[in-house]
C-alpha cells in the first residue's frame, strides 16, 4: 500500500484516504471542517436514474459525504426539474448533461460547471426483430423524449456514422419516461430507440437487437457536469470543492470496491437486480467511464455546442467559458490531490486533461 504524508508527523494510506482519512485529507489542501463544526446541508439533484449518478449514490452510500462535513440529500428529478431546482435554491448541485446545462444557460447565465466525472454514455441503440442494423432504420420510427433533447442529439450523432440524418428517419417524442419508451419498443410501437444501461440489458433479454453502443465511439461526448449556481458558490466558495472531493473518492472506491459500487447502486434504484449491476459494472470499469480527474473537456464542449446551436439560435453568441470555472479542480491538482488519492500514474492524465480542458 502506498504510504502519503498529508501534514507533517502524519501518514495515511491511499485506502485509508478513501474509507477514514478523509477529514484529515480534507484540511490538509486547505479545504477542512472542523469536527465541531454542523455539516452543511447540501441537496443534490439528478435526472437519470444510471451510471453517471454512480460517483454520488456511493458517496451517500460509504459515508463520504460525512467524512467532508457534508450532509447531502440526493433527490432524483428528471429534466427540466433539476434546474428549476436549482435556480430556486431547492437544490445546491445537480449533475445533469453539458447539452442541457448549455441549453439553459445560453437563456440565463446563472450556473457555473465546476467539475465533469463522465464524458462516455452507456447508451444502446435497440431494435425490434426484421432490423439487423442500422441503415436498416431508414423510414423507420424511433423514439426519443423530444426533439432537440439529448436522447435525440446522441441518436443522432451515431446515426450519422452510418451517413444517415435527421431526415432518414421519423423521430418519435415519448416523453421523459425511460420506462414507458422501453415498453413502446416491446409493444412494437417504435421500431428503435436509444436506451441507457442497465434497461438495455432487459431488452436483450427479450428478444430486441443490440445495433450499436455508444462506448463504441470515443468522438461521441455523452458529458455530464457538476453544476452550481453561482450566486449560491460566491456565498459557500468552499463547498463545491469538498464536493468534487468527495466524489472523486467515491470514484477512487469504484474501482477498488465492486462489492460497495454494487450495494450503493441497488440501494438507489432497488428495481436493478445485482446481476444487472454487476454486468454494468464490469462494463464501467472495462471501459473506465467514471474521470478520475473531473475537468471539463474542451471537445466536449465543441461536441455539445455543434449538436445544439442550429436548435438553440442563443448559442450562436454564447460563450461557453462563461459558465465554466475548473479552477477548483486545477487547484486540488496543483497541491497533489489526485495523486494523493490515485497514485503517482495519474500524473499522465493530469497533464492531458490539463492541457485540453478549460
Amino acid at each position: 500500500m502506498t504510504t502519503t504524508h498529508l501534514i507533517p508527523g502524519a501518514t495515511i494510506g491511499r485506502r485509508a484516504l478513501l474509507k477514514g482519512g478523509t477529514c484529515t485529507a480534507v484540511a490538509a489542501f486547505g479545504f477542512g471542517t472542523s469536527h465541531a463544526q454542523a455539516p452543511t446541508k447540501i441537496t443534490i439533484t439528478y435526472p437519470t436514474r444510471s451510471g453517471a449518478t454512480w460517483p454520488m449514490w456511493i458517496a451517500k452510500h460509504a459515508g463520504i459525504y460525512a467524512k467532508h462535513g457534508l450532509d447531502v440529500t440526493l433527490e432524483f428529478g428528471v429534466h427540466p426539474a433539476g434546474i428549476a431546482m436549482l435556480v430556486s435554491g431547492q437544490a445546491q448541485m445537480v449533475n445533469y448533461s453539458i447539452e442541457q446545462v448549455l441549453t439553459a444557460s445560453a437563456r440565463d447565465p446563472a450556473m457555473v460547471i465546476m467539475g465533469s466525472s463522465l464524458s462516455k454514455g452507456n447508451f444502446a441503440l435497440m431494435a425490434n426483430k426484421g432490423i439487423n442494423k442500422i441503415e436498416d432504420l431508414k423510414g423507420k420510427r424511433l423514439g426519443i423524449g423530444r426533439l432537440g433533447d439529448t436522447l435525440y442529439v446522441y441518436t443522432l450523432d451515431l446515426l450519422q456514422k452510418y451517413g444517415m440524418n435527421a431526415r432518414d428517419v421519423q423521430w418519435v417524442p415519448t416523453g421523459t419516461d425511460s420506462t414507458a419508451r422501453s415498453r413502446m419498443l416491446q409493444l412494437g410501437q417504435l421500431d428503435a430507440a436509444l436506451t441507457v444501461a442497465p434497461a438495455y440489458f432487459k431488452l436483450e433479454e427479450a428478444g430486441l437487437k443490440t445495433l450499436d453502443v455508444l462506448l463504441n465511439h470515443a468522438d461521441i461526448f455523452v458529458s455530464t457536469g457538476y453544476v452550481f449556481k453561482k450566486s449560491w458558490v460566491k456565498d459557500n466558495p468552499t463547498v463545491p470543492a469538498k464536493l468534487i472531493m468527495a466524489h472523486t473518492e467515491a470514484i477512487a472506491r469504484f474501482y477498488e470496491d465492486k462489492s460497495t459500487a454494487v450495494q450503493a447502486y441497488q440501494a438507489a434504484d432497488p428495481q436493478q437486480g445485482p446481476a444487472d449491476i454487476s454486468r454494468l459494472y464490469d462494463i464501467y470499469k472495462s471501459k473506465d467511464v467514471l474521470d478520475r480527474v473531473p475537468l471539463l473537456q474542451k471537445a466536449a464542449i465543441s461536441s455539445a455546442m455543434t449538436r445544439l446551436v442550429d436548435d438553440v439560435s442563443n448559442l450562436k453568441t454564447f460563450d461557453p467559458a462563461t459558465v465554466i470555472d475548473m479552477s477548483a479542480v486545477r487547484k486540488l491538482i496543483a497541491e497533489g490531490y489526485f495523486r494523493k488519492v490515485f497514485g503517482p500514474t495519474i500524473e499522465a492524465e493530469e497533464q492531458r486533461k490539463l492541457a485540453t480542458s478549460y
